[in-house]
């Protein structure tokens, strides 16, 4: 198993709390949240893993080297911001036969990544996608499911329960050579969203944990959280 993970934004949200740093390595319960994400990866025995950096990426590569835990780790330097899509394209240089496992480097999401592989492998799927349920998908935006594939996505703001996208994909590389090199391409807006009636994702569902560090208040409960774990 491969995986991207997307570690390469601002954090303008968190800066009020964490200054100047890249937003995966803002410390939680003692840690940069990027350990926790890659303790994860290392657990399910992932083989290789890409770290698609950008703002302050020296203390992302400074902290971990080459390999944390015995999982090798490369990095794919943006020296402009391209998006999250131009960020997967770069990062996936490199020929690859096997499906991209795309994780965010500001989300933790407990999932069964070989479950959700053999989903994806059984299924013939161009794309899957991991959606779990909340409370208020308000914040989010839901997916709705049929037949246990992705078929369009809810506007953010309307309250209420629901899934939602948990923001780890499985890409095959026919996927990703989609996405234009060397440009800046919003995988989201600009792949997903328009093209969901035609990719049809797979909805992989988990119950796990699923936080984004991404505001304040969502980084305050996970000290809570993780310092539980």
């Amino acid at each position: 198993m491969q995986a991207i993970v997307l570690a390469g934004g601002l954090g303008t949200r968190l800066r009020s709390v964490v200054p100047d740093l890249p937003k995966p390595m803002a410390p939680v319960a003692g840690r940069p949240f990027l350990a926790w994400v890659l303790d994860a990866l290392v657990d399910a025995g992932f083989e290789r893993v890409v770290l698609a950096v950008g703002y302050r990426h020296e203390a992302i590569r400074d902290h971990f080297g080459a390999a944390y835990r015995g999982l090798p780790l490369a990095y794919s330097v943006e020296h402009r911001p391209l998006g999250t899509g131009g960020a997967i394209r770069l990062a996936a240089q490199s020929p690859a036969r096997d499906p991209w496992f795309v994780l965010n480097g500001d989300t933790f999401v407990e999932l069964d990544h070989r479950a959700m592989l053999d989903l994806h492998r059984r299924g013939g799927e161009r794309m899957t996608l991991a959606v779990c349920r909340v409370p208020d998908a308000g914040r989010y935006g839901a997916v709705e499911i049929e037949a246990g594939h992705v078929c369009r996505f809810r506007e953010k703001g309307i309250a209420g329960p629901g899934a939602i996208n948990a923001g780890t994909y499985l890409l095959s590389p026919q996927v990703v050579e989609t996405i234009p090199a060397g440009e800046v391409f919003s995988f989201e807006q600009q792949l997903l969203m328009p093209r969901v009636g035609e990719l049809r994702p797979a909805a992989f569902e988990t119950a796990g944990l699923f936080i984004d560090i991404g505001v304040p208040d969502d980084y305050a409960r996970a000290q809570q959280l993780f310092v539980e774990r």
